[in-house]
């Protein structure tokens, strides 16, 4: 089972998939937890790349490339062995991500970009996907509140200095993806307290479990 947790910058979906991954452990069952970019040697040189204010230049087709080269690596050693030795793998920003950043925000068309999805991930797609949504004033605060307090306005915070009006883009795209996708989209209100929110996942992670069960 592939879970993966999608959202603007700031919406506590890293937070939701830790908290999960924990969860799941806790009560006996083999996960794993990774996220995009990283999660591989290469990836997290890529990482390093793509997230960094440095790199702010980057032209948008680099930047899709080198996001589809991390998910492809990311898939081959780590997401796919993972399933095959059929662990629960929760991934924090996947497919979805450049659907909507390079999509939605950076204006290229979403078939061109699901058919390079297609490629780069060799057809493993999410099972369930958790959308954290909030308004992107909301999420840009907490954003640069949290690279403050970890010192990493440089190294991770490309994204967070877009504009008001990129961002709102990004949560647009978001919420159309999870309409067109109703039964993997899980969509939830992320400015409630980090616990209720959680509570949701729980819930809705057992729903999905019983109907393919059943």
């Amino acid at each position: 089972m592939l879970i993966t947790f999608e959202g603007i910058e700031g919406c506590g979906k890293s937070t939701q998939a830790r908290m999960l991954h924990d969860w799941i452990r806790e009560n006996g069952q083999n996960t794993l937890l990774s996220r995009e970019p990283g999660s591989s040697p290469l990836g997290e040189k890529l990482r390093a790349i793509l997230l960094s204010q440095e790199s702010g230049d980057i032209s948008p087709l680099s930047e899709l490339f080198l996001y589809l080269a991390d998910r492809a690596e990311h898939v081959q050693q780590v997401v796919g062995p993972a399933l095959q030795e059929n662990k629960i793998v929760i991934i924090d920003r996947y497919v979805d991500s450049t659907l909507v950043y390079q999509g939605y925000g950076r204006g290229f068309e979403l078939p061109f970009l699901q058919q390079l999805n297609a490629r780069a991930s060799s057809h493993v797609w999410p099972t369930l996907t958790f959308l954290l949504d909030l308004p992107p004033e909301e999420g840009l605060k907490r954003a640069k509140n949290r690279n403050v307090e970890n010192a990493i306005e440089i190294e991770e915070g490309r994204f967070e200095s877009e504009s008001w009006k990129f961002h709102s883009k990004i949560r647009d795209g978001y919420l159309e993806l999870a309409k067109q996708e109703e039964n993997r989209f899980v969509t939830l209100d992320a400015q409630q307290p980090v616990e209720l929110v959680f509570e949701s996942v729980k819930k809705h992670l057992m729903e999905k479990i019983t109907l393919t069960q059943a």
